[in-house]
């Protein structure tokens, strides 16, 4: 006898993924950049969701789109859900969009079955999570957590349209940004179900992951100058050659961050000067970017750092500049959260596994409102930022069962 396995709420996600993956600026790929032509066409489709799955729908200043579901008690308090519909350059349709999606799908079965919780429920699609398109990001969950600059309204994007233009231009309120910021006592918390980015939950053959905390970053601009020379006149034991010194720097940096757990260190771009294939190289610049869901391991790992390449410049006899270029706070999640979405996880009948966000989200800037949790689905050899990008319908099905699993039985981390 054959076994037919429903995974309708996972199809229907997996679909409206691919609706939304038509919309672009941009011809034969995925982009959808913020206040751009796709992300307008984008609002008004998942408006439509929205207001299928019986939520009261509105755009706020700063273009976030919300989809409110009421409580059955007369209470104020608000749980968020929800995620980003911008993307990348040439994305994949998964990443942001699929926990903005996904929660409306969750709203829906609560709406088909005529369940009302004991608090209401908002959907969020973010339209600036990205940052591709101005010199800013996160606009609207900053905005919300009351963490928004107005001066980042004056930003421009490359065509010279200031950020505050642009949301004129698509109906936001660049006056009233600022004052989008929710009252903490209103909001329950925040939890977004996003893919993981990462080949974490597929080399444990598991489909979800419960997320620890987003990782803080620290960034820096590497200077190593040397002496150019010849090639072929000067001796290896005369020469003051900044690349032979960058590399082992290079090495340094992944030499530190496999000591410490859970830190991650990347240097993702290098050029040397001159450039020549006859010339040593004189001057070498390089990024170092490094991550960790703990700030004290990440604070020690850059003063290790910082120590050892300095090190290694006056063996060398070069001249090292290391500048900072970048420093955010890692966005801990919280206990409860964890804990409640953990429960759902193991009454889903699978194996529970806790791991930290390498990459920013929303939940970053809405720490600073209320408490944040986060729920990873599996993602094909963790690709993500590519056309490439993969996230089986089981694996959807199953985090929207859960995360249904999870509102039905929510506790609140704050008295309602």
């Amino acid at each position: 006898m054959s076994v037919v396995v429903d995974f309708s709420l996972g199809a229907t996600v997996q679909a409206r993924l691919a609706e939304l993956a038509r919309l672009t600026d941009e011809p034969g790929c995925l982009t959808r950049l913020y206040l751009s032509p796709a992300h307008r066409q984008a609002v008004a489709l998942v408006k439509d969701w929205m207001t299928a799955a019986g939520m009261s729908v509105a755009l706020d200043a700063a273009a976030t789109l919300i989809g409110r579901y009421a409580g059955r008690q007369a209470s104020h308090q608000t749980l968020l859900l929800g995620s980003h519909i911008d993307t990348v350059r040439s994305a994949g349709r998964y990443d942001g969009a699929l926990g903005v999606v996904a929660a409306i799908e969750a709203v829906a079965a609560l709406h088909r079955a005529g369940e009302r919780l004991p608090f209401a429920l908002e959907v969020l699609a973010f339209g600036d999570e990205e940052g591709v398109r101005f010199p800013t990001t996160l606009t609207g969950s900053r905005a919300l957590a009351g963490g928004f600059d107005p001066a980042a309204l004056d930003g421009r994007d490359g065509d010279g349209i200031s950020l505050a233009e642009a949301l004129r231009a698509f109906g936001g309120l660049p006056d009233r940004v600022t004052a989008l910021a929710r009252p903490p006592e209103t909001v329950l918390g925040y939890v977004e179900l996003h893919i993981e980015q990462g080949p974490v939950l597929e080399a444990a053959d598991l489909p979800l992951g419960i997320v620890t905390a987003i990782n803080g970053a620290t960034r820096y601009r590497a200077t190593i100058v040397g002496a150019p020379g010849h090639a072929g006149t000067v001796p290896m034991g005369l020469r003051r050659d900044a690349l032979a010194a960058a590399a082992e720097m290079v090495l340094a940096v992944e030499r530190i961050a496999r000591g410490a757990k859970d830190l991650v260190a990347t240097v993702g771009r290098i050029e040397a000067s001159p450039g020549a294939v006859n010339v040593i190289p004189g001057m070498v610049r390089f990024t170092i970017d490094l991550r960790a869901p703990d700030d004290s391991t990440r604070a020690s790992a850059c003063a290790a750092l910082s120590a050892e390449l300095q090190a290694l410049a006056a063996l060398r006899d070069v001249e090292l500049a290391l500048e900072q270029t970048h420093d955010a706070p890692a966005a801990p999640c919280d206990p409860r959260l964890i804990g409640q979405l953990e429960a759902a996880v193991v009454r889903a009948g699978l194996r529970p596994l806790r791991l930290p966000s390498g990459a920013g989200h929303d939940g970053m800037a809405l720490a600073r409102l209320c408490p944040i949790g986060m729920l990873f689905v599996r993602c094909r050899r963790g690709l993500s930022h590519h056309p490439d990008e993969f996230a089986a319908t089981a694996d959807i099905d199953r985090a929207v069962q859960v995360l249904l699993d999870f509102l039905r039985r929510f506790q609140p981390v704050r008295a309602l």
